[in-house]
């Protein structure tokens, strides 16, 4: 009996059903969409190892193109501005996944809390619209603001009797420039996650909590809160995933490419496309493998610390 009974658990196991057709209809699509664009570019991955050479096509330069070892991954580590261009990405990157985290939670939170659904939408909008312009659009604008002949703010200055500032050749302004601006941008999509997520709570939870005699603050505590962990941990572990990772629109439209910036503007991103004007297509592969290969254990990691502290709200 017990031989027959694991059997049946084996066919049934197996078995395939009319439901399992249609969700592999509709997995087919993001199916073929990854293996094109996500898993046949891996094979790029050996130009990092070679002295890529363009002699005719994409396939015959790969093989063709001679074995250089690590020696593309030499202008990442033995440059004179490594530890510049490190600290710039790391830290930079450790201060957006906080302000990122914190900033729209809160944000959500409050828009949440609001009894006028219009103004709700309409504030959701507002703080929306910035994450669809191009950082080239922000660019222009802050030339606008910041321009030292006919730059807003200059003329501002000078109304109350100050000098000009040159605000492209002061590095000193620009670390909090470029984290206001990823903010400003950014608040906007990582605050609709956290208020889809608040508006799917049921709310018979804050009606008990009423009953119970509990303030806003006691409610935000010890319902929303906790109900939004396994979101704000997710958001966190992928969003560590990505710290050696730079929007470079940020870091080289905004600025300008500014050579007095060079010191709070530069991250491997930049680094890297400045150094496809002088270097070769493998130096770039190489600087995109360590930042992958480093990524993944970096997410790793963060989801094993996870898992220690809280295994529920780990993602694998």
């Amino acid at each position: 009996m017990s031989a027959k009974s694991e059997q049946s658990k084996k066919s049934k196991r197996f078995q395939w059903r009319k439901q399992d057709i249609e969700l592999t209809l509709l997995a087919i699509p993001t199916t073929i969409w990854y293996i094109l664009f996500c898993f046949l570019p891996m094979f790029g991955i050996i130009i990092a190892f070679k002295n890529f050479k363009i002699s005719g096509g994409f396939l015959s330069n790969v093989f063709n193109s001679p074995w250089v070892g690590f020696k593309n991954f030499e202008f990442l580590f033995k440059s004179n501005d490594a530890w510049i261009i490190i600290r710039n990405t790391i830290g930079y990157n450790i201060i957006f996944i906080i302000s990122g985290i914190v900033l729209p939670v809160m944000f959500a939170i409050m828009i949440g809390l609001l009894h006028n659904r219009k103004a709700g939408k309409v504030y959701q909008t507002m703080m929306f619209l910035p994450y669809f312009l191009s950082w080239v659009v922000v660019s222009a604008v802050g030339w606008a603001f910041f321009s030292f002949d006919k730059g807003i703010l200059n003329q501002f200055l000078g109304n109350f009797g100050a000098e000009s500032i040159n605000w492209y050749m002061q590095p000193q302004y620009w670390p909090y420039i470029l984290i206001l601006l990823n903010i400003w941008k950014g608040i906007g999509y990582g605050m609709i996650i956290y208020l889809a997520t608040i508006t799917g709570i049921d709310s018979t939870y804050y009606e008990a909590a009423v009953i119970d005699g509990a303030s806003i603050w006691q409610q935000i505590r010890f319902i929303t809160i906790p109900l939004l962990k396994l979101v704000i941990v997710m958001m966190f572990i992928l969003s560590v995933g990505r710290i050696f990772y730079t929007d470079f629109g940020l870091f080289y439209q905004v600025t300008r490419d500014s050579n007095s910036l060079f010191e709070v503007a530069t991250t491997i991103d930049v680094l890297v496309y400045k150094q496809l004007k002088t270097a070769t297509v493998g130096m770039a592969s190489a600087a995109a493998f360590v930042q992958s290969v480093l990524g993944c254990i970096t997410i790793l990691t963060a989801n094993w610390i996870v898992k220690k502290i809280d295994s529920d709200s780990a993602m694998i």
